[in-house]
């Protein structure tokens, strides 16, 4: 039973993690990967949110799975940030290959935390 939720949420995480990355970077004429930083950070927020509702018994063992296992872990993506990162490097743009390391740490980790302090406000 517990595969089928992971799967049921990745189901739903791998193609909304590739349509989001399209739209996003569709929308920023650079070489900066925005549609994977923005799925990485979207993620982190809710990874984040769900830690802290489980952490307040507001979100269940099922739930984590779905969310979090699935969802989470097929709609952010750490290989395909290192692959870009690597990339932009290769080509020449080491500024934004620094750029995307530190943003992506910074803005996954306060993303993380604001999703822990959201469902402690809200749960706690």
């Amino acid at each position: 039973m517990n595969w089928l939720l992971v799967i049921a949420g990745g189901m739903v995480g791998a193609p909304l993690r590739y349509l989001t990355d399209r739209a996003v970077q569709s929308r920023h004429d650079t070489v900066f990967p925005w549609g994977t930083f923005t799925v990485n950070v979207v993620g982190s927020l809710i990874l984040g949110a769900l830690t802290g509702a489980a952490a307040a018994g507001a979100a269940s063992s099922h739930l984590q799975l779905l969310l979090g296992t699935g969802l989470c872990g097929a709609l952010t993506t750490y290989s395909t940030f290192s692959y870009e990162t690597l990339r932009l490097a290769e080509d020449g743009a080491r500024f934004y290959a620094a750029v995307n390391v530190i943003a992506s740490v910074v803005a996954g980790l306060g993303a993380a935390f604001a999703g822990v302090s959201i469902a402690e406000a809200l749960w706690a």
